[in-house]
């Protein structure tokens, strides 16, 4: 009968034990010969041991290919189980199925130790240059640092996709004697797997009795080391001080010789003071009470001190207040000194104000003293006889009244307020003793007698003493000699009445008080330019 059968059909050809019995007939694998290694330079750790097959379960390899590419780089990846702790040392290696020991590997990876411990996956990656370039099976194997192996992959091949199955034909009988032979091996390898485990077994807890008595041996030379080194120590010191002693005694002998004899010197002295320790006692006594004294003193002191102590903590605590103080008084210092700055500012603006106002009312004060000095030139002009004279209006008043013909005596609100420059008032009738009583004067009443008795508000209503009588009020005439027909029958109407000067109103030469009272109001009421 014949089969088509692969190299790797079957799942005994496919184990790492097969693989071992292989080995007998098979040609021991380059070890040292192999390319050089990529990362490290020196040689892994490995063992000639026969290694224990129950300890390759301990890191799992997966995802391996049943055949790689040559030419191509190779990645490998492998998982540790709970039970292993990978260390610095550790490699994976591809051995040749049939490997005896960890020395036959084709070439070999350093482990990186895993950054983070929950990834669980690992991998390391192989050069395409370093890889093995025949057709043969192979396995990684994971070595720890000292030489165990703890875990190995399926076997794979190097070969390309396109290669074709090898044929092998075979009869049905050798086909059943192989499978037979191959049960037969895998029974023997699990007892040898098992005899394996249990020797392992006894080689680790031998081994690890082992350990610990070299380190208990260890620590015993250790510490028996160390009591030597004391021993010897102690014995230097010893025979040290045994000399000092022996100096000691010596000098002790001669103390003696010389104490005997200051023996009978201190007996006598012995007496003597006596007395004196009797003074002495008496004077501890009282230094006992001095130092009681001195005691509670102390405690006073320390009193004094504790309340000292409480006193600088308030203190402490006011500073720190008035610092706290000191802080606010300098942001209003600052601010202070803003407005300060700024008043001062306004202060400067304010003084050159006061400046401008002051020229201007030395400016008023010259305008003034000029009208006081018009008025009083006026004045001069008055004749002597106020009674039976009629006032003259100058020239320049002339021409005022010319250009005002409705302004009247003492009236400010007519023509005065609309010109800018104020022109003298004039009177519409003239004025006679019998019109005017002789108690009344029209100076005193309008406040223009004085330079101090109300001159200046005068001055200011724009009003004179000069009485125009040469212009008619009815036909605004104007005669040489001042004489006109209205004029004469005013003054004949006006003989039995007075008129005011500022409104023109007629009283009754009997009721003289009412019309001193009458332009007495006149001149309160006049605004004060």
């Amino acid at each position: 009968m014949k089969r088509k059968l692969k190299r790797a059909s079957t799942s005994c050809f496919l184990s790492p034990s097969l693989g071992l019995e292989e080995s007998q007939t098979s040609s021991l694998i380059r070890a040292l010969d192999g390319p050089a290694m990529e990362k490290a330079r020196e040689e892994p750790p490995s063992s000639t041991v026969l290694l224990d097959h129950a300890s390759f379960s301990q890191v799992i390899f997966n995802n391996v290919e049943k055949f790689y590419l040559p030419g191509g780089d190779v990645t490998c990846f492998y998982i540790f189980t709970q039970q292993f702790t990978p260390r610095r040392k550790d490699w994976i290696g591809i051995f040749k199925v049939g490997w005896k020991t960890t020395r036959e590997y084709y070439t070999f990876m350093w482990v990186a130790l895993p950054r983070d411990p929950s990834t669980k996956q690992q991998e390391v990656q192989f050069r395409a240059y370093y890889l093995p370039k025949d057709d043969e099976y192979y396995q990684f194997c994971y070595v720890d640092q000292d030489g165990m192996v703890r875990g190995a992959s399926v076997p794979f091949q190097f070969r390309p996709e396109s290669e074709e199955d090898i044929l092998v034909v075979t009869t049905k009988v050798k086909v059943e004697e192989t499978e037979q032979h191959n049960k037969e091996l895998c029974q023997e390898n699990q007892e040898l797997q098992a005899l394996c485990a249990h020797l392992e077994e006894q080689n680790s807890a031998a081994q690890a009795e082992l350990q610990r008595k070299q380190e208990e041996l260890e620590t015993l030379q250790s510490v028996n080391k160390k009591l030597e080194q004391e021993s010897e120590e102690q014995k230097a010191h010893w025979d040290s001080e045994r000399l000092q002693l022996k100096e000691q005694d010596q000098q002790l002998r001669s103390e003696n010789d010389q104490l005997g004899t200051r023996v009978a010197e201190l007996q006598s002295q012995l007496l003597s003071q006596e007395k004196e320790m009797e003074e002495l006692v008496q004077g501890d006594q009282e230094k006992t009470e001095k130092l009681q004294h001195l005691k509670n003193g102390n405690d006073q002191l320390c009193l004094s001190l504790t309340e000292q102590r409480e006193q600088q903590k308030k203190l402490e605590e006011a500073l720190e207040e008035m610092r706290l103080r000191e802080t606010a008084a300098l942001k209003t210092q600052a601010a202070l000194m803003d407005e300060n700055l700024d008043l001062s500012r306004r202060l400067d603006d304010n003084k050159v104000l006061c400046d401008s106002l002051q020229r201007e009312k030395e400016l008023l004060e010259r305008e003034n003293d000029l009208l006081r000095k018009e008025s009083c030139r006026l004045l001069s002009y008055q004749a002597p006889d106020f009674d039976s004279l009629p006032l003259q209006v100058p020239a320049w008043d002339q021409e005022g009244a010319s250009q005002n013909p409705g302004l009247v005596f003492g009236n400010p609100y007519s023509g005065t307020q609309e010109s800018s420059t104020p022109g003298p008032v004039r009177c519409t009738v003239p004025l006679s003793t019998s019109q005017v009583p002789k108690t009344f004067h029209p100076f005193s009443v309008c406040g223009l007698q004085g330079e101090d008795s109300g001159w200046k508000p005068m001055i200011r209503l724009g009003l004179t003493t000069s009485v125009s009588i040469g212009k008619c009020p009815v036909c605004s005439g104007v005669s040489p000699d001042g004489v006109c027909e209205h004029l004469e029958e005013q003054q004949r109407a006006q003989g039995h009445c007075m008129t005011c000067p500022v409104c023109d109103q007629t009283f009754p030469v009997t009721e003289k008080q009412i019309f001193e009272d009458h332009v007495f109001c006149h001149y309160l009421s006049a605004p004060l330019a």
